[in-house]
């Protein structure tokens, strides 16, 4: 008796392309064969190997892409290790993810992470919803909405006097944090020098290790975190392509002085060497006036200078950023970002461009507003029993936590989470060498007024000295 086959049609995966340099297959369903019923099962098991094979994407850090294991029936089954570039091996989760999830477990008060418990300015908001129903909703020109660029160039010439292109020399970005990245990855290359001051904000060392420059450390030491000449002299070679700069400066709220910005310009001109300087705190100066270093005398043609939205908005989600450089160093800026995120939120920009318009009195408030959440955050730190140190600008303020007793920052900080209910950010991750930040601590007063209050009293009450 001669066997029946019943023929079925079955969507088999036929393999498009294969680059054997690439990490990637592609495959198409596309292709419909018919084929006998018995030979179903054989090819479903094929598919079902296929999708459980291990993703490319992961290797393991010994270099091997999976490890076997065995499961119940005695089979091996193949599973995915992780795997991470050498060049971002030593950096793990973020010290304010950290920190901000142990707030959330333990009920703390967050006095860590720099960003607003308040909300933005509703002007500014209705220009977003306005925006948003105008159908402001597709991409962007890449380097920015014209009129945000326009509204920025307005912004910077108030503020230092320069006269600025808004279509050559600005770059609108998702964020300050963003606008480093751009920037170190399109005017850094391998092997350069680039010297920061310590301690400094932790985006700087990881964007700059991967555009894998060799980074050079001055650190700024209490009280008052002034600038070592002499050893940023001795620091600078013919192979050291930047100075980065942060002023008002996170975390020690210190603001470099004129005397301190013109000896950094003159050598700067004198080597041949670019300065990055991130300003986005520039309008929360409170003991003395910012100073653009693009705004030195020889300094905006080799200057690229920082800043962002949402710090003087109290929008940091809204992730608002730019770069303003001149056209040979924008060049770079916009190379680099156009492969990052090629554009920022649409309606994000308008509105932003409506913030940057704001009258002067709404900066003014601002100050006035910042001042008096620094008095309670300060005033209620030296009652505990810190020992507090200067803060010119930023909203930030580092004391010195060892009358307490604990051995170093980040046990300070774990204590202060568990048994105070408070949160502080320990700032031996804002140093190469975390040594020179075991003694400090950063807190934030970019809260409402009731709940720093509330975070002193925690303080009063549960903190003693030992």
């Amino acid at each position: 008796m001669q066997s029946q086959c019943i023929w079925t049609p079955f969507k088999v995966l036929t393999p498009l392309s294969f680059k054997p340099s690439s990490t990637f297959f592609t495959f198409s369903f596309s292709k419909q064969l018919l084929l006998p019923s018995k030979s179903i099962a054989a090819v479903s098991s094929a598919r079902r190997a296929i999708s459980s094979y291990p993703s490319l994407m992961a290797s393991s850090p010994a270099g091997k892409d999976v490890v076997s294991t065995q499961n119940n029936s005695n089979q091996k089954t193949q599973q995915p290790l992780q795997h991470v570039a050498k060049r971002l091996e030593k950096f793990k989760t973020t010290i304010f993810t950290q920190m901000s999830s142990l707030a959330i477990k333990h009920g703390a008060i967050n006095l860590g992470q720099g960003f607003p418990n308040f909300d933005g300015p509703e002007f500014v908001k209705e220009a977003a919803i306005q925006a948003i129903k105008d159908g402001k909703n597709q991409y962007a020109r890449g380097y920015g909405v014209p009129d945000l660029s326009s509204a920025i160039a307005e912004r910077f010439k108030k503020d230092t006097g320069l006269v600025v292109d808004p279509e050559k020399e600005i770059t609108v970005t998702s964020g300050c944090t963003e606008a480093i990245a751009a920037t170190m990855l399109g005017l850094i290359n391998p092997g350069d020098e680039v010297i920061l001051f310590a301690p400094f904000y932790d985006s700087y060392e990881a964007t700059l290790s991967m555009a894998g420059a060799k980074i050079k450390c001055i650190t700024l030491r209490p009280p008052d975190f002034s600038v070592p000449i002499d050893e940023l002299k001795s620091a600078i070679t013919q192979d050291t392509r930047a100075v980065l700069i942060n002023t008002p400066h996170n975390p020690t709220g210190k603001m470099f002085t004129r005397e301190e910005l013109s000896t950094i310009a003159s050598l700067c001109i004198e080597n041949d060497v670019l300065v990055f300087t991130d300003e986005v705190y520039d309008k929360l100066a409170f003991e003395m006036d910012h100073i653009s270093m693009a705004s030195l005398p020889g300094m905006y043609e080799r200057t690229v200078t920082l800043n962002s939205l949402g710090k003087t908005f109290s929008l940091t989600g809204w992730k608002i950023g730019w770069a303003i450089a001149p056209l040979h160093l924008t060049w770079g800026v916009r190379q680099a970002h156009s492969f990052l995120t090629f554009a920022t939120s649409t309606p994000m920009q308008w509105a932003a461009a409506v913030a940057l318009r704001a009258p002067e009195s709404y900066y003014v408030e601002l100050k006035r507003d910042y001042m008096a959440k620094k008095e309670i955050l300060v005033e209620g730190l030296k009652a505990v029993g810190f020992k507090i140190f200067p803060s010119s600008g930023t909203y930030f303020v580092v004391v010195d936590h060892t009358p307490f007793g604990l051995e170093n920052d980040v046990a300070f900080c774990e204590y202060l989470i568990k048994e105070v209910g408070v949160v502080a950010i320990p700032t031996s991750v804002f140093y190469l060498n975390p040594e020179d930040g075991k003694n400090l601590v950063r807190f934030t007063f970019c809260k409402d007024e009731g709940t720093l209050r509330a975070a002193v009293d925690r303080m009063k009450e549960k903190l003693k000295r030992k």
